[in-house]
């Protein structure tokens, strides 16, 4: 139910206890008293605000080890900036906790006018919880990959507009699928004028956010049933350690030869490579290979991992 306002009464309760809690410093059973409810709705509610994004915490202080990790990552992968965040307690997922780092990474560095190239994967859709939500004008968001032709929350589609929402920007999405069936079709599909057209805003933006994939057997490409069995042991064999922006590379970095990679629908790393700033977002023990590899490519400047993932890529 909607008030006049059309603002939902959920939303406004819901809103109104994060502003009691993390504003006015109210205890929770001070709210429930305040509202009328009971105090283990409100520890539920407040659960809500900060997992749907409606309270974003930002904590400004920073811890010694990960200054480190920076510096020493900096140096060994001549990056612009690296971003390293504590790891996460058991339980809690990695993604989630590279998520909120990256949105407020992007936070920090939104402009008027600018271009924001946007990859996929459980990170990038995570990290849109911790954007702040402004409206800058001319924003425009792109998105580097083509979809999955059905329905999945974690689509290269729903990512892209899904940051574009949170800014107020317009979006522009690859109109075709992430793999093309044959080469040929790649080709053809790649010279229509919306797909062209993207691919093109793609090599111009301002700022990219991706993340790169695993063949791990818990990976988004596994889980989606974008790979067969047989594909996934010819790259194995064929020495891919991940892929970026659906390409899959070795642990040097390098695209290697398969025919996957002849049939993807998207940007190029050597592309990705020539913008201003190409942050890539990932970590945990089955994605470090594909990092490096894909920082060792010269891929991306900026890295936002976490500490764990972080000493293993400074590992001689």
């Amino acid at each position: 139910m909607e008030d006049s306002d059309g603002w939902g009464a959920e939303e406004q309760q819901r809103t109104r206890i994060a502003w009691l809690y993390y504003v006015e410093g109210q205890t929770q059973a001070e709210i429930a008293h305040r509202l009328g409810i009971n105090r283990i709705k409100v520890n539920r509610e407040l659960a809500i605000c900060r997992d749907t994004g409606l309270v974003q915490i930002r904590i400004n202080g920073r811890l010694a080890s990960c200054v480190e990790h920076e510096r020493a990552l900096e140096r060994r992968y001549r990056l612009k900036e690296a971003i390293v965040v504590p790891s996460p307690t058991p339980g809690r997922e990695l993604y989630q906790t590279l998520g909120m780092a990256t949105g407020n990474w992007v936070s920090d560095r939104l402009r008027p006018g600018q271009t924001i190239a946007i990859g996929w994967g459980r990170t990038l859709l995570w990290s849109v919880r911790s954007i702040r939500r402004r409206q800058l004008g001319g924003i425009t968001v792109v998105s580097l990959l083509g979809g999955l032709g059905r329905g999945s929350e974690i689509n290269t589609y729903e990512t892209a507009s899904r940051f574009a929402e949170a800014l107020g920007a317009q979006c522009y999405y690859m109109a075709a699928p992430t793999y093309a069936s044959t080469p040929e079709l790649r080709d053809m599909l790649m010279e229509q004028a919306g797909v062209a057209e993207n691919y093109a805003r793609g090599r111009k933006a301002d700022l990219a956010v991706v993340s790169v994939g695993s063949l791990a057997p818990g990976s988004t490409m596994r889980k989606l049933g974008l790979l067969t069995e047989n594909e996934i042991d010819s790259l194995s064999a064929a020495g891919a350690v991940g892929d970026l922006l659906g390409h899959w590379i070795d642990a040097a970095g390098q695209i290697i030869d398969h025919p996957l990679n002849r049939r993807v629908v998207g940007l190029p790393p050597s592309d990705l490579a020539q913008l201003p700033v190409a942050a890539l977002a990932s970590g945990g023990p089955t994605k470090t290979q594909a990092i490096r590899g894909a920082l060792l490519g010269g891929y991306c400047n900026v890295l936002i991992t976490d500490e764990d993932t972080a000493a293993r890529l400074l590992e001689n």
